[in-house]
């Protein structure tokens, strides 16, 4: 392997097109700056979703999932998305609050292509808003409505060559560190990680929503 020395990076954007080309015609065709009938069908089908911001402060990825449909396609410019209960760190909050540009990434199991939405979020705090979105009882804080400036779907390359939907491909939890043992390693003992392990199942009952 060759030593990855200052003289082998890539440094602009000239050196990157000469590298790797134009790009495939099809790659262009299909990116466009509203969802269609077929995008929203990938959007609505989705029960998992990445959001990616930016802010002074840094890069924020997050995960977003409830069932199936829970991004709400409003219009052919507009998507929302309800903020669940999480661990209150509300980075991305924090990131769109001072920087509105984001991006969606949405998932469908078992299918091979995914979605990407570029685009400008705001959060809205409307008691009616929220409300629309109430699961199982429980309204979520804020909702992020995005609106779209780049819509496109990925091919199916990266998820075939991750074998992400096979089941032999399927990771045992046993095989990773739990939650808890992470988290009292990171504490230097001073937290009780067998009890977190315990007693999250139950505790993931009561407040995933």
């Amino acid at each position: 392997m060759n030593d990855l020395s200052p003289t082998n990076t890539v440094s602009t954007i000239e050196e990157l097109e000469a590298i790797y080309g134009e790009p495939l015609p099809q790659s262009l065709v299909k990116e466009i700056d509203y969802i269609s009938d077929h995008y929203r069908s990938f959007i609505e089908k989705s029960p998992f979703m990445v959001l990616a911001s930016v802010a002074e402060e840094g890069l924020d990825c997050s995960p977003r999932g409830d069932p199936a449909g829970f991004v709400r396609v409003v219009d052919e410019k507009t998507v929302m998305i309800p903020d669940r209960r999480g661990n209150n760190r509300i980075d991305t909050l924090r990131n769109i609050v001072r920087d509105p540009r984001v991006s969606l990434l949405f998932l469908v199991p078992g299918v091979g292509e995914t979605l990407r939405i570029n685009g400008r979020a705001e959060i809205s705090v409307d008691p009616e808003l929220c409300a629309s979105f109430d699961m199982n009882g429980n309204t979520p804080r804020s909702v992020i409505i995005v609106t779209a400036d780049r819509v496109y779907f990925q091919c199916q390359k990266a998820l075939a060559r991750s074998r992400l939907w096979d089941p032999d491909a399927q990771v045992e939890r046993k095989e990773l560190p739990t939650a808890g043992k992470i988290l009292q390693s990171l504490s230097r003992d001073e937290f009780d990680g067998e009890a977190y392990d315990r007693n999250y199942p139950e505790r993931l009952k009561k407040t995933i929503y």
